[in-house]
């Protein structure tokens, strides 16, 4: 993978041909692998390389001036899904209010013009250049290269959209994340140390350093998989404040991963979301937190085990 970045505060050009799909692919959905599936095809057409162009912040973040912007995967996780897709370069246009004021023409010839573009692939509404006034209809005029439009791709529910999966997200609903996107959701982080009041009942805890970028799911307990590594464990995942002995104001994120006794301190972790088990909440004793902690892990060992049945 190569990754290109381009500003407007730069003058750096890429000469080697190559055919792009562009937009912010937030969550790498089914409709966003259509574009990059397209991109794929068109690059081996026209004999030359794939590439991905993504934005970088959120475009809403210096259009709209809003802050705090959620999000369902990171800009590294897009990145990663591109090229396990067969995209070849990653090109990231760091948007600021000066590219954001670019009239439509002038961001083709200005900033995609710096890369030696054989095609280009977009979705029905993408929309780029001042005020959005930019549109697919605008590339196929002005553009000197072949222009792809992807219509819509949809579910029996309607469009497929970074919208119907944060909602499905938020409400815990993991399995209509999945057939949007075609996976599991994920977060992923660093493994750092909490207070070990899960190793005192035994169940020991892996607690993720997560970024704040993440659009955070419906708290409660989840039925999923760790990945350290390449090692996969099924995994109790809890997202909360740990309101029985550990309050926290800010949500921990953390996995009991069952039959795992390795120190995993400072490893990179990926999570899984599969399957909302319940609401978090507060126990009267200790005692009632294990009988519901050792009931958790053997539902969440028969979801995990049907699972597997099912898609093997």
């Amino acid at each position: 993978m190569r990754i290109i970045n381009i500003s407007t505060e730069t003058s750096v050009k890429s000469t080697k041909p190559m055919c792009a799909c562009i937009g912010y692919f937030d969550g790498m959905h089914l409709g966003h692998q259509r574009l990059v599936a397209e991109t794929v095809k068109m690059a081996k057409e026209k004999h030359c390389e794939s590439s991905l162009i993504t934005f970088d912040p959120d475009p809403w973040a210096v259009v709209k001036g809003m802050k705090n912007i959620r999000h369902i995967s990171t800009l590294r996780q897009r990145m990663n899904k591109a090229v396990s897709l067969g995209i070849n370069n990653i090109v990231i246009l760091h948007f600021t209010k000066e590219m954001s004021q670019l009239a439509p023409e002038t961001f083709i010839t200005d900033i995609l013009g710096r890369l030696n573009l054989q095609g280009l692939v977009c979705g029905f509404d993408f929309h780029f250049g001042h005020m959005g006034k930019g549109d697919a209809k605008l590339l196929k005029e002005a553009a000197p290269y072949e222009i792809r439009v992807i219509e819509a791709v949809k579910d029996s529910n309607g469009k497929i959209s970074s919208t119907r999966i944060s909602k499905a997200i938020e409400e815990g609903d993991m399995s209509s994340v999945r057939s949007m996107v075609g996976e599991y959701y994920q977060m992923e982080g660093t493994v750092i140390h909490g207070r070990h009041q899960g190793t005192g009942i035994g169940f020991p805890t892996a607690n993720l350093k997560y970024s704040d970028e993440y659009l955070m799911p419906k708290t409660g307990v989840y039925a999923g998989y760790a990945k350290v590594g390449r090692k996969t464990w099924h995994a109790m995942i809890n997202i909360g404040h740990n309101p029985t002995f550990n309050y926290k104001e800010r949500l921990s994120v953390e996995a009991h991963l069952l039959g795992c006794d390795e120190d995993l301190y400072g490893s990179h972790m990926v999570l899984s979301f599969v399957k909302y088990i319940r609401e978090e909440q507060k126990f009267k004793s200790r005692n009632n937190l294990i009988m519901q902690l050792e009931q958790d892990v053997r539902n969440i060992e028969r979801i995990l085990e049907d699972n597997e049945q099912r898609i093997s």
